[in-house]
Order: C-alpha cells, then structure tokens, then sequence
C-alpha cells in the first residue's frame, strides 16, 4: 500500500511533484490544515487541494495535467449564435462568494470526493474568499435580467489563470465565462486541473505535468491585471 506524507510532518514543505502516486492519480500529500499560504504554495508549485468534508486535506499533481491555451478555445456556430444575442452579461468579482457556493453542487467527478457531496467543503469555501480579499481569486460571473445563471472562479497567479470550477443556470452560461477569460482577461494559459470530454470541446489539451511545472515557473512572474 502506497503511502503518502503528511505536511504536518514535513515542516508544510510539499514534496516533488514527481513522487505524486499513479493510482490515484495525482495523489501527493495530506495535511489537517488547509490555509490561504498553504494553496499558494500549493499552485506555484502546481499543486491542488480536493477532498470531501470529513477527509484530511488531500493534495493532488496529475499527470498528465489538463490546460487551455486561449486562442484555442473553440467557438462553435451555435456558440457564436449564443453570443451574439448579448442575452447574458459578463461582470467580474462582485459575488464571489455566491459563485462558490453556485459551484458546490454535487459532483462525482473528482478525485477524492464523494459520489454525492461536495468537494467545496465549508473550510475551502472561507480559505478561497480569503484569497478573492487578498486579490488573488476571482470570479466571472454571468448575468441575465439581473439574476446569477452562471460563471466560473479560479486564482490569478503571474500570468496563469488556475480555474477551480463553473456551473450553469441558463445554457451555455458557464462557457460565456470561459470565454471571457480566454478573449478579455487573455492569461499565457488557463489551468483546468482534470480532463474532461466537455472541457475537450472547449479546445482544452493535456500536457505533462513537468511541462506544466515549467510553464509555471516561466509564468509566475509575469503579472496580468485581472
């Protein structure tokens, strides 16, 4: 049985990525903390928390790790017909916290959490609306007659985008907001963590974690107005 390491235990220095298991994959290290200098350190080094209330704190690396390039986003004809009818509009980090709560809906789709809860527990929730206070996660929110049917939150960080999830209340919702991100915001790239079929029609690709690593480094200290 493959064991990972404690932060605890390890004075909170995260280990190589490299050393992340295969099975599951991406599963580097557990900590009982979670904190805002704890996810920060996390993605600089191209780390990610996911668990499921009553989990210790679970920390992943996939490989290969799931990103979008922006000007690979794909438009397709019906998507271009949605955006020109300007049914919804874009605003930014004004209801952050709402967002969150939007997206913690139940989902199976990630590792580490369970086939009915959340993986946003009630301690991800607060540690990442102190980092929208801290500027460093934010919301694209989309609006229709002045009502919230979608959007997406993710952290800034030099010049990457590290998306953490979306969710839709009117069709397409979800994809006006990436589509914000890739033709307003315009980051060098958009971490989208775990593949996914629809994320593929979206234009995403996988790439090796070390590459994803290298990008990182590159990028960190580039800075990018959000």
């Amino acid at each position: 049985m493959s064991i990972i390491p404690w932060l605890e235990d390890t004075g909170f220095v995260f280990p190589d990525v490299s050393t992340a298991l295969t099975e599951p994959d991406g599963l580097l290290a557990a900590s009982e903390q979670l904190t805002p200098e704890l996810v920060i350190e996390a993605y600089q080094h191209g780390i990610f928390p996911w668990y499921s209330e009553g989990q210790p704190v679970l920390w992943w690396s996939p490989d290969p790790r799931c990103v979008l390039y922006p000007e690979n986003f794909h438009v397709s004809r019906s998507f271009r017909r949605t955006l020109n009818k300007n049914l919804i509009e874009v605003r930014t980090d004004t209801v952050f916290r709402e967002v969150m709560l939007a997206c913690a809906a139940p989902r199976s789709s990630k590792p580490g959490a369970g086939a009915t809860g959340t993986w946003i527990t009630g301690t991800m929730l607060a540690i990442y609306c102190q980092l929208h206070e801290a500027g460093f996660a934010h919301s694209i929110e989309c609006w229709h007659e002045d009502k919230l049917v979608g959007g997406m939150y993710g952290l800034m960080m030099g010049n990457i985008f590290f998306g953490e999830s979306m969710f839709s209340r009117m069709e397409n919702a979800s994809k006006v907001a990436m589509h914000y991100v890739c033709t307003t915001i315009k980051p060098f790239l958009i971490d989208a963590q775990v593949s996914s079929d629809h994320l593929h029609t979206l234009g995403a690709e996988v790439i090796a974690r070390h590459k994803f690593t290298r990008l990182i480094k590159e990028h960190m200290l580039t800075p990018l107005n959000f």
